[in-house]
């Protein structure tokens, strides 16, 4: 009788969030490669239209989907309040805080669920998150420190962290995410980028104007580095162009040179990336920086805020510069672009740092948690 993983696949068939949908997609499809003999994956969606068509489309290979019986935010409340009914147990893994937190009994049912956290932002910057989205994670970590066998997080400092938090003990695991499987620069990439409407030769940012992304810190650098160069900011919110244009112009970049562009598919931000000298993240969050491993990927040379995510994802892949200092993030910006060589070299260890990242030793390492459950 085959072990059956079945994974909770919301972001797929109904998103909320892009790198989520990208986080789930990629590890569905790598457990479904990884998977040990006599093991298979289904999924557990909410009830939406062509669900069936969208599962097909970005994960085959599943054997069977479990359909709830409710719509997305809907299912969200629900078991928010700890109501999971017609979901069944066995061994359930959430790429994200959506699932079935419920009492199980994994000792004599063989029932496990695990669920994953890519941030900390409802308890790390909830003035900028709506108050409902706010409640709602904080509820979900409580529930996963009464029924979660494992919590899943990127990162030994954000395992720290959220220890701190949460009196989760050992059951906070580390199993790192990646950029997309055969994420590259495209062969048309300078036709994408001028479908895009975006120069060659630029710095790229990705972030918002919240507080929190310290995109402003980010322009102010590039503005005293003086290095005339156009800025792309990706990943820019709906309706916060025009906030972000003032950022830039407070930061002394002209409006010219300033390029913002919102959520992107995979092949559009490698393009995008393939035209970079460089990527500046300034965030000190503790959260899974997504562009990061996607530059990095692709050898874009990252000059990173010093903080103890950064320290670890980028390692000696990139350029750390403290955030507490005054002009650090310029100094690097200025000693990167010094020469061609220091670029190429960069470009080179951001590279070589990439490969340490990959969905499939993601998957490997959830089957094994699983199989120690």
């Amino acid at each position: 009788m085959a072990a059956t993983l079945r994974l909770v696949l919301d972001q797929i068939v109904a998103p909320t969030d892009a790198d989520l949908g990208i986080a789930s997609r990629e590890l569905a499809r790598a457990l479904i490669t990884a998977a040990p003999s006599g093991c298979d994956v289904a999924a557990i969606i909410p009830t939406v239209a062509d669900a069936a068509a969208a599962l097909e489309s970005a994960v085959p290979g599943l054997v069977d989907a479990t359909r709830a019986p409710l719509a997305r935010r809907e299912l969200a409340a629900s078991w928010q309040l700890g109501i999971a009914p017609g979901i069944g147990g066995g061994m359930i893994h959430s790429p994200t805080c959506l699932a079935p937190l419920v009492k199980h009994d994994r000792l004599h049912g063989h029932d496990q669920t695990v669920v994953t956290m890519w941030d900390l932002a409802a308890w790390e910057r909830p003035g900028e998150m709506a108050r409902t989205a706010v409640t709602w994670h904080r509820a979900m970590l409580k529930r996963a420190v009464k029924h979660a066998d494992a919590v899943v997080v990127p990162t030994h400092a954000m395992a720290e962290r959220l220890g701190e938090i949460a009196p989760l003990g050992d059951r906070i695991r580390v199993i790192a995410g990646a950029a997309p499987a055969r994420f590259a620069v495209p062969t048309d990439e300078v036709g994408r980028r001028r479908a895009l409407g975006i120069p060659d030769g630029y710095v790229v940012v990705a972030g918002s104007s919240a507080a929190s992304a310290r995109v402003s810190d980010a322009l102010a650098a590039i503005a005293a580095a003086g290095a005339d160069l156009p800025v792309v900011i990706m990943d820019a919110p709906d309706g916060d162009e025009p906030a972000l244009v003032d950022v830039a112009s407070a930061s002394g970049l002209a409006e010219a040179r300033v390029h913002v562009r919102g959520s992107l598919e995979d092949a559009d931000r490698a393009a995008v990336l393939g035209g970079a000298v460089a990527l500046i993240a300034p965030s000190e969050l503790t959260a899974f920086p997504w562009r990061v491993l996607e530059a990095l990927a692709v050898g874009v040379p990252v000059i990173a805020a010093d903080s103890p995510t950064h320290r670890e994802v980028v390692w000696d892949g990139g350029m750390l510069a403290s955030a507490s200092e005054e002009g650090a993030l310029a100094a690097a910006l200025a000693d990167l672009l010094a020469s061609g060589a220091t670029v190429e070299r960069q470009a080179v260890l951001a590279a070589d740092r990439g490969r340490a990242f990959s969905w499939l030793g993601a998957a490997e390492r959830i089957w094994q948690l699983h199989a120690d459950l």
